[in-house]
């Protein structure tokens, strides 16, 4: 089932549109606020985003921009009463790639979804992200929040590995297997050291980035209380 986040308060319309849109071989996660939904955006992409735009913790713009800052690609389309939609409309600049005013057909909004899908198919397996750090494996490119992280290609394949196992330790004896492997060239103990130090300091200390001690390294997500 192609796997869809629906960020909605109203529970009487979430359940509607998920009723609708499972029988269509969707599925869909709805979240009642946008802390929650960030939260999962953190762990696991979806292949498209519906964001109420107006949410008990936030703007959908401001939702919508923090996203972009991580993932520029991911599909998102804003629910929007036609109070708000003239903001909306006003040049996309939240970074929405399309926009549904209720009351609307259910109809309506899965073509929508149908037609952005068709645009943006295969975009989200591309990302790994922990905090703020966001990875695009297609382009090679490493992103500390909004700035484009220059790396070795050592760093970047140090980082790939950490983040393809986040949430799990990774030991130093792993470490230098997989970049021996990937290089075909010999990286020792001290190598691996020298490269997480300078790849920690590219990556501004970031928080996530955790030290096992006489272990290895794990890329772990800091918990949300909510």
């Amino acid at each position: 089932m192609t796997p869809i986040y629906y960020i909605e308060d109203d529970e009487t319309i979430a359940q509607l549109v998920k009723e609708y849109l499972v029988q269509r071989g969707y599925g869909v996660s709805i979240f009642p606020t946008i802390s929650r939904a960030k939260e999962a955006l953190t762990t696991k992409l979806p292949a498209l985003l519906l964001i109420d735009w107006n949410m008990p913790d936030g703007n959908g713009s401001v939702f919508c921009q923090w996203i972009r800052s991580r993932w520029r690609e991911l599909p998102v389309i804003f629910l929007t009463v036609r109070s708000d939609a003239k903001d909306i409309v006003s040049g996309f600049q939240n970074g929405a790639d399309d926009y549904v005013v209720k009351p609307f057909a259910l109809e309506v909004l899965h073509s929508r979804i149908q037609a952005l899908l068709r645009r943006t198919r295969g975009i989200t397996g591309k990302y790994l992200s922990c905090g703020d750090i966001v990875l695009n494996q297609e382009k090679r490119q490493v992103y500390d929040k909004e700035e484009e992280v220059p790396l070795s290609p050592l760093e970047y394949q140090l980082l790939l590995v950490l983040l393809q196992n986040k949430g799990q330790t990774v030991t130093r004896q792993s470490l230098l297997e997989r970049l021996w492997d990937s290089h075909g060239s010999f990286v020792n103990d001290n190598t691996l050291t020298v490269t997480m130090k300078r790849l920690r300091e590219k990556l501004h200390q970031p928080h996530c980035l955790k030290t096992v001690r006489s272990v290895g390294y794990r890329m772990e997500e800091k918990v949300t209380q909510l």
